[in-house]
């Protein structure tokens, strides 16, 4: 102590000293050169979970791990050499066993006549710098190892970051592209973009997928998607923007070849159209023609004999003919959207007596109809009644050993149902998922029955773009039934 100092001087100066001690956030502890502890202030009880009256008398080694002692001796070296210690990153162990990363200084402690006797040490916790910098590390590993070229730059557009994936998609490497502006990589015609994405990112908005071309080192263009976000600093303000770039490349070739083959397949699908439009014009007229020639030779055809039956079967063969002609025209309309609907006010009854009236005399399955409730519907009235026809001719053609036809109508409060049963060859299981599809016909080789496979994928159109349903029951060898609901007031009208 300075001789010529005031006594109260060096006392308040010793309570100063002491006061800063007790009040540090960091751990100062003393000790002797043979590592006893003199002295421990309230930060150390924090920091290592030992109270001063438990830790002063004890060897420093009450909080050193046993793999780490080896550190002291050097230490204790260096001091006892008068050499100060800074900046000593180690681990020391708290009473509770934990693990405590540290940042030592240390420097020697000299009594009266300059002879070292001690240490003190002041231990800084910095768990969270070693957290940060590990998470940094790792961002760092993340952005470094992305497929992605992901770059940062100040709000003045200066290029601060520049990963390797950056480096792989526009050919600058790091060093080259550090401190350029951002148009480094922008075409000119596309120098506004920048201006937009900046305003963006001042008003703290980020922009998601936007997708635009960047041009590369050797003056390539790249097709890319880019997102980018608001950097802040540790006072939340704005100050740069990130940016991730990804390459599209793929994605913009694959569209253009969709593109391509939707446009060869509306073009193939156009010239379908055309082709059935042409072809069922021109068979519908001499069809038509020869059925009211075979009409008119029925007329003046004795009632008995063999040619008189020619002539029925060949009716029949015609309007056979003209049914898959009219599906042709049907699925062409369907598939270009043009299949048009009338609605009117009908009774479903009316028009269900109507159509089994041309089975009656020509089919030798006994007919059953059934109905109840009211029957009042606003539909297309022609289209019912194909929808209807087609179902009651497939229960008659599918039923080649006869057996008798059910036809069931009942009105519900917003729909009428209509189910048509019959006693024929039925579905199997494994086909009915495919049955309302185009052109599929679950019929066994053994059966020789005619038709396209589109009367029931036409049936369901119709049905759906009245708003109802269509679905069936069957089971193979014994029948089936097909149902189908109808709304009272179609939702498509």
């Amino acid at each position: 102590m300075n001789e010529s100092m005031p006594l109260w001087v060096a006392e308040e100066r010793q309570a100063l000293l002491a006061a800063i001690v007790d009040y540090s956030e960091d751990a100062i502890i003393s000790k002797t050169l043979d590592g006893t502890i003199t002295s421990w202030n309230l930060a150390a009880t924090v920091l290592f979970g030992y109270h001063e009256s438990e830790a002063v008398g004890q060897h420093i080694s009450l909080i050193i791990p046993a793999d780490r002692l080896h550190e002291e001796n050097f230490i204790i070296s260096e001091i006892s050499n008068g050499r100060r210690i800074q900046h000593f990153q180690t681990i020391r162990k708290a009473k509770s066993g934990q693990e405590i990363p540290l940042s030592l200084a240390i420097s020697p402690i000299k009594n009266s006549q300059g002879i070292i006797i001690g240490a003190s040490k002041i231990a800084r916790d910095i768990s969270r710098q070693k957290e940060a910098a590990e998470k940094q590390g790792m961002l760092a590993a993340i952005v470094n190892n992305s497929d992605d070229a992901i770059v940062s730059k100040t709000l003045d557009g200066i290029i601060t970051s520049w990963n390797n994936a950056a480096a792989r998609m526009f050919g600058y490497t790091e060093t080259e592209a550090i401190g350029r502006h951002i148009s480094l990589i922008i075409p000119h015609e596309r120098l506004a973009e920048e201006d937009y994405i900046i305003g963006e990112i001042k008003k703290g908005h980020s922009v998601s997928h936007f997708e635009t071309i960047r041009v590369t080192k050797n003056g390539d263009f790249i097709p890319i998607s880019l997102t980018v976000s608001p950097i802040l600093n540790e006072s939340k303000t704005i100050i740069g923007a990130s940016k991730i770039a990804r390459d599209i490349s793929e994605k913009v070739a694959a569209h253009k070849e969709l593109e391509h083959l939707y446009q060869q397949v509306k073009t193939l699908s156009d010239r379908k159209d055309e082709f059935i439009a042409m072809t069922t014009h021109e068979l519908k007229t001499p069809v038509t023609s020869l059925k009211g020639f075979l009409q008119l030779l029925q007329i003046h055809t004795g009632a008995d004999g063999k040619g008189r039956l020619f002539v029925e079967r060949s009716i029949r063969q015609v309007e056979k003919l003209a049914m898959l002609i009219n599906d042709l025209v049907d699925f062409s309309k369907l598939q270009a959207g043009k299949l048009g609907m009338h609605f009117e006010s009908f009774d479903i009854k009316v028009l269900v007596e109507d159509c089994l009236e041309l089975y009656a005399t020509n089919s030798s399955h006994p007919f059953r109809f059934n109905y109840s409730g009211s029957l009042e519907v606003q539909a297309d009235r022609l289209r019912i009644e194909q929808v209807i026809d087609n179902l009651v001719s497939n229960a008659v053609k599918y039923s080649p050993q006869g057996g008798s036809i059910d036809i069931t109508v009942e009105g519900k409060t917003d729909a009428v149902e209509v189910k048509i049963k019959d006693e024929g060859i039925g579905i199997d299981d494994a086909v009915k998922g495919k049955l309302f599809s185009q052109f599929f016909r679950a019929v066994d080789p053994g059966y020789s029955i005619p038709g396209l496979g589109m009367g029931l994928y036409i049936t369901k159109e119709i049905i759906e773009r009245h708003g109802g349903s269509i679905s069936v029951e069957s089971i193979l060898g014994k029948g089936s039934v097909f149902s189908f609901v109808l709304p009272r007031q179609s939702c498509n009208q």
